[in-house]
C-alpha cells in the first residue's frame, strides 16, 4: 500500500444541488477548475461541509464519482465513507477504492454513540478493512458526532490494531491532545487539522495539512499563512490568520454550511442551496451576508 503524506489546504468540498435540493452534479467540474485555480492541494469529499449524512449511499458514490472524474488525478482525493450503519460504512470504503481515491476517512457511528475507545477502534478496523489497498484517516468531530473518547488512546490503539491507520482529519480545538498525537509512531502519523480560523496554531502544534470548509473560497489567505510561516515571519502569518478569524465571524453571524454555501454563490462559483434539515439562507440573509463580505474586503472574487 502506498501510504501518501497529505499535505497543504485540503477543500472539503461542498455537493452541489438544485432548488429541490436533489444533486447538480453538474457544477462539479467549474468547482474543482476553481479550487485549482486557487492552489488547493487536495479534496476531502463527502464530509460535514459535504453534507455527507444527508446524502443517502447511492448519492454518496455519485458524488466521488463526479469529483474524482473531474480531478482527473491532478490532486489527492479522500473520502468520508463514516454512516451509522457499518455495513453501509463498508460498502462505501470498498466503492471509494475501487474508484480511484487517494485516501478514505470516516466518523464513527454516533447515532448509538460509543462510549469505549477500543469499541471506536474495532469500527474503525472495520471499516478500513473495506478498502485495504488505500490509507485511511479517522474523523475526530466530537462537536458533531458526540462520540469524545481519548483520541490518543485511539490513535495508539488504531496503529497497532489497523495495518492502513495514516492519520487523524482533527477537527476540535483540544490542541494538548492534538500535540501529543505529533509525537505518536515517530512522527509518522500524518495530521490533518480541521478549525480554519486556527489553522496557524494547528500548525504549531504540530499539523502537517489543513482540511476545511474556507478554503473552497479564501484559499489564498491560508496559503499566505503557510507562507510566512515557512519563512519563519511568525507576525505576518498571524496577521493573516486574523483575516480568516474576521472572516469566519461574519459568516457565522448567518449560520455555518448554509452561509459557506451561500458564500459559494457570491464569488461566483454557484453550489445551490442545503439539504434539510439544514435550511438555506433566505434572499434577505444572503445578500446581507453579500454586504458584510464584500465590505471586508478579503475575497477579489466576491461581487
Amino acid at each position: 500500500m502506498n501510504r501518501p503524506h497529505l499535505t497543504g489546504l485540503i477543500a472539503a468540498t461542498f455537493t452541489p444541488m438544485n432548488a429541490d435540493e436533489s444533486l447538480n452534479l453538474s457544477r462539479v467540474p467549474a468547482i474543482v477548475e476553481h479550487l485549482l485555480g486557487d492552489g488547493v492541494a487536495g479534496l476531502y469529499v463527502c464530509g460535514s461541509t459535504g453534507e455527507g449524512p444527508s446524502l443517502s449511499v447511492s448519492e454518496r458514490k455519485a458524488t466521488l464519482e463526479a469529483y474524482l472524474a473531474a480531478v482527473n488525478g491532478r490532486i489527492p482525493v479522500v473520502a468520508q465513507v463514516g454512516h451509522d450503519s457499518l455495513a453501509e460504512a463498508r460498502d462505501l470504503a470498498r466503492h471509494a477504492q475501487a474508484a480511484g481515491v487517494t485516501a478514505v476517512s470516516a466518523v464513527p457511528p454516533y447515532y448509538f454513540k460509543p462510549n469505549q475507545t477500543q469499541v471506536v477502534a474495532d469500527c474503525v478496523a472495520q471499516i478500513a478493512a473495506a478498502a485495504p489497498e488505500v490509507p485511511f484517516y479517522y474523523y475526530h468531530i466530537p462537536r458533531l458526532t458526540g462520540v469524545s473518547v481519548d483520541i490518543v488512546e485511539l490513535a495508539e490503539r488504531c496503529l497497532e490494531q489497523v495495518p492502513t491507520f495514516a492519520g487523524i482529519k482533527y477537527s476540535s480545538m483540544a490542541l494538548d491532545s492534538f500535540q501529543t498525537l505529533s509525537t505518536l509512531a515517530n512522527g509518522k502519523l500524518n495530521l490533518l487539522f480541521g478549525c480554519d480560523e486556527c489553522l496557524l496554531s494547528g500548525l504549531l502544534f504540530g499539523a502537517q495539512g489543513a482540511v476545511g470548509s474556507t478554503y473552497n473560497f479564501a484559499a489564498p489567505i491560508y496559503r499566505r499563512v503557510l507562507a510566512a510561516l515557512e519563512q519563519g515571519d511568525v507576525a505576518t502569518s498571524q496577521k493573516h490568520q486574523a483575516e480568516s478569524v474576521l472572516l469566519v465571524k461574519t459568516i457565522l453571524k448567518y449560520s455555518d454550511i448554509p452561509a459557506l454555501k451561500g458564500l459559494m454563490e457570491i464569488i461566483g462559483v454557484p453550489c445551490g442551496p442545503c439539504r434539510l434539515p439544514l435550511r438555506a439562507l433566505t434572499s434577505e440573509q444572503q445578500q446581507s451576508l453579500r454586504q458584510d463580505v464584500l465590505a471586508l474586503g478579503l475575497l477579489p472574487k466576491a461581487k
